[in-house]
């Protein structure tokens, strides 16, 4: 394709203030996620809620964004992904005031799972949009990048942002920010970005739904249960079950004209290697609740302290994800996301040596590496997904790309977050006082926090040999996972080295050639130029 024609397609100041528009939503999203941590105390006094409930009231947004996700992406496919973006946008306004002025749990149980639905729109619209909007590779690239980086933002910004609201407001305040974000976005959306839907598209298949959700929806509750509590018959139960439906729709999925789910994506290297690779790291979660759980009850730091301590960590990832497109147009991905996994594994062995005698600064560095060097990963990885996706199923491939984030997060918690707790329990029993009441054995046996509770109600010298014999035992624990975190990283180069070895630096162009233009469903993300 010749020059004048990639001329043509250069993503023009439009489409850049589109960009803009969308990432507002993705910073919306990833807020909601994370501003839930040091609202619950204040929603639970104010709504009478119970343990059981606030469980749900935490859990419900991620069950339902993680159920919806391929159902979403593929409904944007067939019916206009800007149409369902919009819809959806109007509905997560309307839940985040229904959550904010929620009269009892019950009720906020449910606009969550509204805002959990409605938020399963913004993340494969938005990555598809970006496919259509930006069609030079190198472009997209760095859209990605950018979109990426304001996801990661609002992870940060939410436990800063809530601490600020709820030292000034009620807690309902919280859910309010959304409201002008998506109204902006309600508004300025038609007249920025652009109509995409799959004209051959056929109609969605209400069994492949159904089918879809009993897949997801009792596999994450499966696993986030046995991370909660350990193993036990029923959350197994809910796996299994979910895996049975799983199996049903794959085999769905193969037999229909018109799939809620394309199959044939996984016959590209470049589509299955970068899922596999997202899959690896997201795995790697649970070290970022160790950390937080480090600082607080070892260090001793308060919600908004260990917040900010973890700031330069979230502003390493943000960074990493806005450069890496740019450093990805003279060095192969392979390579440089094998040189930042590479890093994320100096971190996590930096992370074995925090301690409770160490400064916080050996933990910060350590979490800061692990953040920064794991970010060439998902941001070209995205970029490779919905690149190597005809443009008809790239709604489609983006959902595919968040749900198996969301699958390998709560793996993650589960089994990781399992084994450092195995490891406390072991340690921690030594440090446990002879004579204590049975529920304050098992409350320190069963976290640190639960241990520092208890060490409180103790005489001064009882209580601290109690809080330093279970920090130390917790210390062993955080220590196993980052090793385990480490190796997982390892593990992930020798897949990404030897799957997109033969991807070349985004945009390159060859001595005597012209840059060019993939054809639809060429595989961008794969092209020798």
């Amino acid at each position: 394709m010749n020059v004048a024609k990639g001329t043509e397609l250069q993503a023009g100041i439009r489409e850049w203030t589109g960009l803009a528009v969308l990432a507002l939503p993705a910073l919306l999203v990833s807020i909601d996620l994370s501003v839930m941590i040091l609202a619950l105390p204040h929603i639970a006094a104010n709504l009478g809620a119970d343990s059981a409930q606030q469980l749900w009231i935490v859990d419900i947004y991620g069950f339902m964004l993680a159920g919806f996700l391929i159902t979403m992406g593929t409904l944007g496919d067939r019916i206009g992904r800007r149409k369902l973006l919009l819809f959806g946008s109007a509905v997560f306004g309307i839940a985040s005031i229904w959550a904010s002025f929620s009269r009892s749990a019950e009720m906020l149980i449910g606009a969550r799972a509204l805002l959990g639905i409605a938020g399963a729109t913004v993340s494969p619209s938005t990555l598809a949009l970006i496919s259509n909007m930006f069609r030079i590779h190198k472009q997209r690239s760095l859209a990605v990048g950018i979109w990426l980086t304001c996801s990661m933002g609002g992870m940060a910004l939410g436990p800063v942002v809530g601490g600020i609201l709820l030292d000034h407001f009620r807690w309902g305040s919280i859910f309010l920010m959304g409201v002008p974000v998506m109204l902006l976005l309600i508004v300025t959306g038609p007249l920025l970005l652009p109509e995409y839907r799959n004209p051959e598209a056929g109609r969605l298949d209400g069994t492949s739904v159904f089918l879809s959700l009993g897949t997801i929806l009792p596999a994450i509750y499966g696993l986030k249960e046995i991370a909660k509590h350990g193993l036990q018959i029923v959350p197994l139960l809910f796996i299994l079950t979910g895996a049975v439906l799983g199996a049903a729709f794959v085999s769905r999925q193969r037999g229909l004209t018109s799939p809620l789910l394309d199959l044939r994506l996984f016959a590209s290297p470049g589509f299955g290697a970068s899922l596999g690779g997202m899959f690896g790291i997201t795995l790697t979660g649970a070290t970022m609740l160790f950390v937080a759980q480090y600082l607080q009850f070892v260090q001793g730091m308060s919600p908004l302290a260990s917040g900010l301590y973890m700031l330069p960590g979230v502003f390493g990832s943000m960074a990493g994800m806005f450069i890496s497109p740019l450093v990805a147009r003279r060095i192969r991905p392979a390579r440089l996301i094998g040189m930042g996994l590479l890093i994320s594994a100096i971190g996590c062995l930096l992370l074995t040596q925090a301690g409770t005698e160490s400064h916080p600064a050996i933990l910060v560095v350590g979490y800061a590496l692990f953040n920064l060097g794991s970010a060439p990963l998902p941001s070209l990885s995205s970029d490779l997904v919905i690149g190597s996706a005809p443009p008809e199923k790239a709604g489609s491939a983006a959902a595919m790309l968040q749900t198996s984030g969301e699958f390998a997060f709560a793996l993650g918690i589960a089994v990781l977050g399992s084994i450092g707790t195995v490891i406390y329990r072991g340690r921690v029993a030594d440090a446990i006082p002879a004579g204590l009441p049975a529920s304050a054995v098992q409350a320190s046996r069963d976290s640190l926090a639960g241990a520092a509770t208890v060490a409180e109600g103790l005489p001064e010298r009882i209580g601290t040999a109690l809080l330093t014999g279970a920090r130390e035992a917790f210390d062993g624990g955080m220590h196993v996972v980052a090793a385990a975190s480490g190796a997982i990283m390892l593990g992930t180069i020798l897949l990404v080295a030897t799957r997109l070895r033969h991807v070349r630096p985004i945009g390159e162009t060859l001595p005597n050639q012209t840059e060019r233009i993939p054809e639809a469903g060429s595989g961008a993300a794969e092209e020798s130029i």
